[in-house]
């Protein structure tokens, strides 16, 4: 029962999240908007309910299943892809670049905000 209820709980923060973007016209896609919602309502309760770290757990040792559509979607358009491969490389390795300088420069800014913050005699 544990495990229906927390899916049950997951499906309804991933529809109140679609419903809010769908009404307040957000650019956000509603899984995400419900996903922080239920972050939100956890770190407001300051646990994680049972059900819910049961069924979580459950979802995720069956996690790689979730990457066989995506599989299955390469396989399909393989010739598309052998066609553009060049394009396809540049993008994802640009991209890649792109996210992990961005990723360090607000990880060097916020060391920056932190040491700003802390005593001097801790630093």
């Amino acid at each position: 029962m544990k495990l229906i209820y927390g899916i049950t709980l997951l499906l309804a923060y991933q529809l109140v999240g679609e419903v809010g973007v769908r009404a307040l016209d957000l650019p956000v896609p509603g899984p995400v908007a419900g996903m922080l919602l239920l972050f939100l309502t956890l770190v407001a309760l300051g646990r994680v309910p049972e059900s819910l770290s049961t069924s979580a757990g459950g979802l995720l040792s069956h996690l790689s299943l979730l990457f066989v559509p995506a599989g299955v979607g390469i396989m399909v358009h393989a010739e598309r892809i052998g066609a553009e491969w060049l394009p396809i490389a540049l993008a994802l390795v640009l991209s890649t670049l792109l996210t992990m300088a961005v990723t360090a420069w607000v990880m060097l800014g916020t060391r920056r905000l932190v040491d700003r913050w802390r005593p001097d005699d801790e630093r």
